[in-house]
């Protein structure tokens, strides 16, 4: 079995130790042998991105959108191909994998066209004969971390606004999902990028990651992740005293049925929520939170359509609801089952694995009924298809509990009631708030971000993606005599 290299200053370098690239849906069919890059591979490829950072920042805007839109086209001539890869190796439906590297390449095109619109602003001096304009310049080097449950819209959403804005980039993947991070810097080395203006470090996090935090010419990292991880990554950084970080991190999310609410949708709503990408989405909810006034008739319901989720092998058209991504992730999944049962929730429906025609990490999505705000089962980001439903006795005791967590990411409400949307709206904790629509999903030109354990620094995605990826400069010009 050969292995895959890394990616750095322009040429593929065998790493300087090995991964197996397991494929969850079936243990004896893995995806490769992937590189790992050591201590001294990141502290070349970081040289690398800081010897190309100056003429690829000063490099016009056409020839930056030119690379954008060339990976652009490059994702979705092959996105058939890729979704199945990504598929095979993360364990999301091909349907979602495919939708994943569509909406890669949506975000690469919008950064693209961004480049072609007004970029600072122009302003009144109170001085006559003065003029005052802003620019946006790049950092120079930026680390990138992206998590495993997103391999290809994660790291896309984060490289494509640093190129766009001149900066270089190191890249480090989830360890795994390193098949969809090589196959993107084959993408974006196609397209014509030029030595050291990206580069692919796959690795340990313990050695690539710390390394991105602590060294001299990384002038950025944006990592999404575990909170946990993302504390020490914002404590190390900081350290430095000149870094610049940006951290999306842990979230334990709320989806509120209101009293008014129809059933049917909200149904709907909290099923893709929940359960959708295996639940393995840091703004899946995992607390629904259901009016007394209609618990029980949800409760029966929602157990129906969990009990009906087909799960199997993601390549198999019928499946619905992919395997657990890792192990480990699915020992933490299994955990907090069992936690929940201990607290003293009610297991409705789930909980246990399955056996399938392949070796895989097959879980039955997992609802909880009974449950109490203060249960570590919904307190903890589980990170899984396991959800538990919480009754609240009106608007206001919802909107308490919704809030009674360290995270505030995303949060969404269903109902019919205007003022009961607006209520929600002003009161609840999040950054991302959704009404009648799932609040598991996001669209690549609006911020994105939370508040509390959840979030650091500037919103990712949109033009608020620049806030975090450039500096701004005021000028001051005075043509007078």
């Amino acid at each position: 079995m050969s292995t895959h290299p890394i990616f750095i200053d322009g040429a593929w370098v065998p790493g300087a130790d090995v991964t197996l690239n397991e494929n969850p849906s079936d243990l004896d069919a893995p995806l490769g042998e992937y590189g790992m890059a050591s201590l001294a591979q990141t502290d070349d490829a970081i040289a690398a991105a800081a010897a190309a950072a100056v003429t690829w920042g000063r490099s016009p805007a056409a020839e930056r959108a030119t690379l954008l839109e060339g990976v652009a086209a490059r994702l979705l001539a092959r996105r058939d191909e890729l979704g199945e890869q990504l598929a095979r190796e993360e364990g999301k439906t091909r349907a979602e994998g495919i939708g994943e590297v569509t909406r890669a390449a949506q975000t690469f095109s919008y950064y693209a066209n961004h480049l072609f619109t007004p970029q600072g602003e122009v302003l009144a001096s109170r001085r006559q004969d003065t003029s005052i304009h802003t620019r946006r310049k790049p950092l120079g080097v930026v680390g990138i971390i992206a998590p495993w449950n997103f391999p290809l819209a994660v790291p896309s959403w984060k490289i494509a606004p640093a190129l766009a804005a001149g900066n270089t980039v190191v890249f480090k993947p989830a360890e795994a999902v390193p098949a969809s991070a090589a196959s993107l810097a084959e993408i974006i080395a196609d397209a014509g990028a030029p030595a050291g203006v990206f580069n692919l470090v796959t690795g340990r996090g313990s050695i690539v990651g710390e390394r991105f935090a602590t060294h001299p010419d990384v002038a950025a990292v944006s990592f999404t992740g575990s909170t946990r991880v993302g504390r020490h990554l914002l404590a190390t950084a900081h350290a430095t005293g000149s870094k610049r970080v940006q951290a999306e991190m842990g979230g334990k999310n709320p989806l509120v049925v209101a009293a008014d609410a129809d059933l049917d949708l909200a149904v709907r709503v909290a099923i893709d929520s929940c359960f959708g990408a295996t639940g393995q989405r840091c703004t899946a909810s995992s607390r629904l939170i259901v009016d007394s006034a209609v618990h029980d008739d949800f409760v029966r319901r929602m157990t129906a359509a969990t009990a009906a989720i087909r799960v199997g092998h993601a390549l198999d058209p019928a499946t619905t609801m992919g395997p657990v991504a890792t192990h480990a992730q699915l020992e933490t999944d299994l955990a907090a089952i069992t936690l929940g049962q201990r607290e003293g929730a009610e297991l409705l429906t789930g909980g246990a694995l399955l056996e399938r025609s392949t070796r895989g990490y097959y879980l039955e999505p997992t609802l909880f009924a009974g449950g109490q705000s203060s249960m570590r089962l919904n307190q903890d980001e589980i990170f899984g298809p396991v959800a538990c439903i919480i009754e609240a006795d009106g608007i206001e005791h919802a909107i308490e509990i919704a809030n009674d967590v360290p995270y505030g990411l995303s949060a969404g409400i269903v109902t019919t009631g205007l003022a009961t949307s607006e209520r929600f709206q002003a009161e609840v904790r999040a950054g991302l708030v959704s009404v009648n629509a799932s609040p598991a999903v996001s669209e690549l030109h609006a911020p994105f971000g939370g508040v509390g354990a959840s979030s650091y620094g500037p919103r990712e995605q949109g033009t608020r993606a620049f806030d975090f990826y450039t500096t701004t400069s005021s000028h001051f010009v005075s043509f007078g005599a």
